[in-house]
C-alpha cells in the first residue's frame, strides 16, 4: 500500500435504493487530500451533470484526482473516473477509470448487464475481448458514489446496511456501519456528523480489508447531508480527504433529508454558506 493507492481509493470512494440516487445535476464537491505528513498532498473533485450524448439521458459523475505541491514533485499522479447512472432507476450503467503516474498509465471500463447478472470488463491495453464478471446480488456502485449516496439513508448509530461496490475488476460485498456521531471542524465549517464505516461482514476480507485497512466517511446531519470527510487508513499511514468546497444543484433538485438542529452552520464568509 502506498500514497498512489491511497489516492486511488479516495478517488474511487461512490444494497442502494434503486430510485433514490442522492446525487443531483449541478452538484460539485471539492476535497483536499492529506497523506501522512503531507497536509496538501492532492485534490479530489466530484462533479455531477446530465449527459445527453447517448440515446437516453444519463447522470454523469466525474471524479478527478491529482497530487499537488511537494507531493506532486515526489509523485506526479492524475486520475479520472466517470460513472453513468440511469436517472430513473438509480442504476449504475457504465464506468471508466484511468490514471497516470510518470510514464505508467492504466485504464479500464465496465458496463453492466443486469438481465444476465454480469459486468463486462475491458482494458484498452489488452488485445482481448471484454471479460465477463459475475455480479453478486444487489445494485453495484463505485465506492465514492456509494458513500455519498448514504446521505439519503436514515441510519442511526448502531445500525447498518449492505452495499455492493466494484473495485477495478472485483466486487466487494460491504456492510456500511453507522459507528457514532462526531463533531468535525474544517476550513469549510463545523459540522455534526454521522461516522460510517464499510466492513466486510458477509464474506472473507480481501484486498485492503484483508491487510488491515479501513475506510470511514463523515456525513453532515443538516439538510444537505454533505460528505465532510473521507478517510482511508493503512498500516503505513492514513489518507484523508476533507471537504473544502461545495456547489449546490439548482433550487428544487437537492436530495431530501431531515435537518438536524444540532448542526453548526459554516461561517458566513465560507465559499458556500448554508442555504
Amino acid at each position: 500500500m502506498n500514497f498512489r493507492l491511497a489516492l486511488c481509493l479516495l478517488c474511487a470512494l461512490a444494497a442502494p435504493l434503486p430510485a433514490a440516487l442522492p446525487l443531483r445535476d449541478g452538484e460539485v464537491f471539492t476535497f483536499k487530500v492529506s497523506w501522512a505528513v503531507l497536509p496538501g498532498a492532492g485534490e479530489i473533485k466530484v462533479s455531477v451533470n446530465t449527459d445527453t450524448t447517448g440515446p437516453q439521458p444519463r447522470l454523469r459523475v466525474l471524479t478527478t484526482t491529482r497530487t499537488r505541491g511537494f507531493a506532486r514533485a515526489l509523485l506526479p499522479f492524475d486520475a479520472k473516473a466517470e460513472s453513468f447512472f440511469d436517472p430513473a432507476t438509480g442504476r449504475l450503467l457504465a464506468l471508466s477509470e484511468s490514471s497516470e503516474q510518470r510514464d505508467k498509465k492504466s485504464a479500464h471500463s465496465v458496463t453492466f448487464d443486469y438481465a444476465a447478472a454480469q459486468a463486462l470488463y475491458s482494458k484498452p491495453s489488452l488485445a482481448a475481448p471484454p471479460r465477463r464478471l459475475p455480479m453478486p446480488a444487489g445494485e453495484p456502485f463505485d465506492l465514492i458514489t456509494c458513500l455519498i449516496q448514504t446521505r439519503a439513508w436514515e441510519l442511526k448509530p448502531g445500525e447498518k446496511r449492505d452495499a455492493l461496490v466494484l473495485f477495478d475488476d472485483d466486487f466487494y460485498e460491504l456492510t456500511i456501519h453507522a459507528a457514532r456521531t462526531e463533531e468535525v471542524r474544517t476550513g469549510f465549517g463545523t459540522f455534526q456528523t454521522l461516522v460510517l464505516e464499510p466492513r466486510m461482514d458477509k464474506t472473507p476480507p480481501k484486498g485492503m480489508f484483508k491487510k488491515g485497512g479501513s475506510v470511514r466517511v463523515w456525513i453532515s446531519q443538516d439538510e444537505r447531508r454533505l460528505p465532510v470527510r473521507f478517510e482511508v487508513e493503512f498500516k503505513i499511514g492514513t489518507g484523508v480527504a476533507t471537504l473544502t468546497g461545495y456547489e449546490a444543484p439548482p433550487s428544487g433538485k437537492i436530495a431530501a433529508a431531515k435537518p438536524s438542529p444540532a448542526t453548526v452552520a459554516p461561517p458566513s464568509d465560507a465559499k458556500n454558506p448554508r442555504p
